[in-house]
C-alpha cells in the first residue's frame, strides 16, 4: 500500500433535477480545476423551493485529491 497524502476542500454544485445530479456536477466542476481526485463526501443536501415545489437542488460536498510530488 503507498503511502498517500490528500488535501480536502469543499465545494458546493447545484441542479434542477435532483441531489444526485448536485453532487455529479460539483464533483465534474472540481475536476476542471484540480488533479488526482479521489473520493468525495456529502455534507448536506438542501435546495430551494418556488410555489410548493423543489426549484432547485444543492450538494454541500467534501473532496479529496492527492497531492503531487514526492513526500517530504
Amino acid at each position: 500500500m503507498t503511502d498517500n497524502t490528500y488535501r480536502i476542500i469543499e465545494v458546493v454544485g447545484s441542479s434542477t433535477t435532483g441531489s444526485d445530479d448536485a453532487i455529479a456536477n460539483a464533483v465534474e466542476r472540481a475536476s476542471k480545476t484540480l488533479e488526482n481526485l479521489d473520493w468525495f463526501e456529502v455534507i448536506e443536501v438542501r435546495g430551494h423551493i418556488k410555489d410548493g415545489s423543489i426549484e432547485h437542488y444543492q450538494a454541500h460536498i467534501k473532496v479529496g485529491f492527492k497531492l503531487n510530488g514526492p513526500a517530504a
